[in-house]
């Protein structure tokens, strides 16, 4: 753990405080201010034809004369490039996604036509008006027969409908010569949409006397938007600000370059007037499930004690048409092979990973990335291995799992853990659990209903940094995060950071972190972010980055500011800088104190007052911040479910849930809980509901809400939090990326618990969601019937 010299005392308010979130009194007041509340003078509205089939060629585009001022195709889009996001991994095939499909389609809700209006409506009227004539193309919708010789080609100039291919092999036939045990299975996780509350959305305005675009927008990353923008379009960076407002949550969904935001964007140049268009829900299930579709053949060596010796898997991702902007098709099958392994030790491992092209919209980083699918997969073979061995399941990972005595520990995949007690973790969920009582239960249970009990142990590898996706390939590559903290005239203090805050509470963090280091009132703190034209450069609110890198920016910053400020104080009191400290408003020297209001206006309306050797730049400091080590902070967490599944139904019922969880120093309790909760939430959707399924012909099955089932409260149980704090030794204060953890163990946990359940039976999932019809069918293949 890094930090500067101490500035302060402990406080109340500041790291490790409960503090309630500041930003939810406006937000549940209704006086957040999102993209959709935004009104111009002569705004038109946006709509677009998007395509119906999967696959197909375009013959033509007929538009009514009267609607030719209302419409504009691909050929109109002049001096625009498509979107481009190659990796710079060996062997990537490149795409280009354009902004208006020009000859092909490749996905349902890919864009064709862009339609102008006073109003939405009557802009969904134009677009309706539009006549397509299509060649259909047999869809590639299946990945796992995507590659196959008989298979369309989606890009005609590849010879195969993969992205990529990534490989490791470490040790793999030595390891496996001695195993006792050898466990095969098959495993799949469905598509999903990660459903914010709120869409995209966006509103273009271009300034024609700066020469300025301005873009508002729904986005987690405005400054990656904005280099996006800025190629797409062949403007300078300084011709395009970008403003992500009040975002009603992202998860992944709102953390790429979109086709509609460079379309918008050519609109309002070429028409002088502003543009808008908001994301309806359809739009978004049709032309957005695009995410955590997984396939995984994946085979288990042990000995008969239950020591893990290797893991051999072959893994399908399917990335839909187009490589998106900025992560790239890659970035999650190339994490399988390196964090399948997850916190388990074994001698051997083989894996190879398959961004495999489909006729579906464009894979993006869901909240978890690929860790949900790879804890699923190793989850659910330690379980099966487990069975095999006639060993309890908790002792199988205890027995494998990294000791805090080997830490810090690099694993089979180079994966450097900075610290942690897993084996703790576990054994705090089992006790947690009362596992004793619940296999006490089990003996005596009748009837058409079974309890069972699962576990799931992962790591959730957080704001790693340039050394980590630069070897990954994705063209946008994290370095220094930045901060500026800048005192006002009046003593209050404001902080400019260029990450997003759109659920994760960095309002309140933040300034938690200032008032840590600084000593000013929580209420006298101002973060601004979600401005290009005001915030240092980032890229962005994505891989559990924000506590850890822009937590670290901003303390680093306030340190910088601190010491200005403790200059001043020292000249004002007579004393020794080294000997002033900053706490409650005030800075102190012994019995002697004068308030930083007081010092900031010595500086901006007093300077006569001024020592002669003050520091030139001022009450603002920007500075720069990276971890000790950029491989990044490993959180990690123990997930035990109990659940009882209908033997006639195949429903499941979550009956307890506990999470164990170790997010380091934790700035906000609170906000960890909500973080860890939500996040169980979507996995539990992960688990039990979410699905969008495609027909043969590529098609969406899925198109509203009353087809694509999402949990409800009813559906949650109480979920109880275990916190365990070990610091990272490379962060500021120790603390760790924290904000996708929950949404990864469940999915594992619960499919543990619903193979506990139906052990006796031989039936097994291995597929999620976990429907009633996949349970029922599970019990008929295994054809074992339950006593009555």
């Amino acid at each position: 753990m890094e930090s500067g010299a101490s500035t302060k005392t402990k406080s109340k308010a500041g790291v490790g405080a409960r503090q309630i979130r500041r930003e939810d009194d406006r937000l549940l007041r209704g006086k957040g201010r999102f993209v959709a509340d935004i009104k111009m003078a002569g705004m038109l509205e946006l709509a677009f034809l998007r395509s119906p089939v999967a696959h197909g060629n375009l013959r033509s585009i007929h538009v009514p004369d009267h609607l030719k001022g209302s419409v504009y195709l691909s050929q109109d889009l002049t001096g625009v490039s498509g979107i481009r996001a190659d990796s710079g991994l060996p062997g990537f095939r490149s795409s280009t996604q354009p902004i208006l499909a020009d000859r092909k389609v490749r996905h349902v809700g890919e864009l064709i036509a862009a339609c102008l209006s006073e109003t939405r409506a009557e802009a969904e009227d134009i677009a309706e008006a539009l006549q397509v004539d299509f060649e259909e193309l047999a869809a590639v919708w299946d990945m796992t027969k995507a590659q196959s010789a008989d298979a369309p080609l989606i890009h005609e100039d590849w010879e195969k409908n993969a992205f990529l291919e990534t490989k490791t092999d470490v040790d793999f036939e030595s390891a496996t010569a001695d195993a006792a045990v050898v466990v095969s299975r098959t495993f799949q996780t469905a598509r999903q949409c990660m459903a914010p509350i709120e869409g995209r959305g966006l509103v273009a305005v271009w300034d024609r006397t700066l020469e300025v675009l301005t873009l508002h927008s729904a986005t987690q990353m405005p400054h990656i938007v904005r280099t996006g923008l800025a190629e797409c379009l062949g403007l300078d960076h300084g011709q395009v600000r970008v403003i992500s407002p009040d975002v009603g949550g992202g998860f992944g969904y709102k953390g790429i370059l979109l086709p509609e935001e460079v379309c918008a964007a050519f609109l309002t140049m070429k028409l002088d007037r502003p543009i808008r268009w908001i994301e309806d829900r359809r739009e978004h299930l049709t032309a957005g499930a695009n995410c955590r579709e997984h396939h995984y053949e994946i085979t288990g060596y042990a000995a008969g004690d239950g020591t893990l010796l290797a893991v051999d898997c072959t893994a399908l991702v399917d990335s839909g048409a187009y490589s998106s902007y900025p992560f790239s098709a890659c970035l999650e099958a190339a994490q399988v092979t390196s964090i399948l392994p997850g916190p388990y030790k074994m001698r051997g491992y083989r894996c190879s990973a398959t961004s495999v092209t489909t006729n579906k919209p464009p894979i993006l980083p869901f909240r978890g990335v690929a860790r949900t699918g790879v804890c699923f997969a190793i989850e659910l073979l330690l379980d099966a291995i487990a069975r095999e061995l006639d060993m309890p399941p908790e002792e199988i990972r205890a027995r494998n799992l990294v000791t805090p005595a080997e830490m810090p520990f690099t694993n089979i995949t180079n994966k450097y853990f900075d610290s942690g007690n897993y084996p703790e973790a576990l054994r705090r969920a089992v006790e947690e659990m009362d596992l004793p009582a619940i296999r006490n239960e089990q003996k005596t249970q009748t009837g058409r209903e079974r309890i069972g009990v699962g576990l799931s142990v992962f790591c959730e590898q957080g704001a790693h940094g340039t050394s980590v996706y630069h070897g990954w390939g994705i063209p946008m590559v994290p370095g220094f995060e930045q901060a500026t903290a800048r005192l006002t005239p009046d003593g209050g203090l404001e902080i400019r950071v260029g990450v997003h805050s759109h659920g994760q509470g960095l309002e309140t963090t933040l300034a938690q972190i200032a008032h840590e280091r600084l000593g000013i009132a929580i209420e006298k703190i101002k973060l601004v972010h979600g401005d290009t034209a005001y915030t240092p450069y980032s890229t962005g609110t994505w891989g559990s980055r924000c506590i850890v890198m822009a937590g670290g920016a901003v303390a680093t910053a306030c340190d910088a500011l601190g010491q200005r400020i403790r200059d001043i104080a020292g000249h004002l009191l007579q004393s020794k800088s080294d000997d002033v400290l900053l706490e409650s408003g005030l800075a102190r020297a012994g019995t002697a104190s004068v308030s930083i209001e007081d010092v900031a206006k010595t500086w901006y309306l007093k300077p006569q007052l001024l020592p002669g050797d003050v520091d030139p730049r001022g009450l603002e400091a920007t500075e720069g911040y990276k971890t000790v080590q950029d491989t990044g902070t490993f959180s990690y967490a123990c997930h035990a479910v109990k659940v009882s599944v209908d033997l006639d139904l195949g429903h499941i019922k979550l009956l307890d849930y506990v999470i164990v969880e170790d997010a380091g120093t934790m700035i906000n309790p609170m906000i960890v809980d909500g973080q860890v909760i939500g996040g169980a939430v979507q996995g539990i959707g992960t688990a039990l509901f979410e699905e969008m399924p495609f027909s043969e012909t590529g098609q969406p099955m899925a198109s509203t809400l009353a087809d694509y089932h999402l949990p409800v409260a009813a559906d949650i149980p109480d979920i109880r939090i275990i916190h365990m704090e070990t610091p990272s030794p490379l962060s500021y204060f120790g603390q760790k990326g924290i904000g996708e953890s929950g949404a990864i163990g469940p999915p594992a946990a619960i499919a543990n618990a619903v193979n506990d359940a139906l052990a006796s039976f031989g039936a097994e999932m291995t597929q999620v969601p976990m429907t009633p019809e996949r349970v029922l069918a599970a019990l008929d293949n295994a054809g074992k019937d339950a006593p009555a």
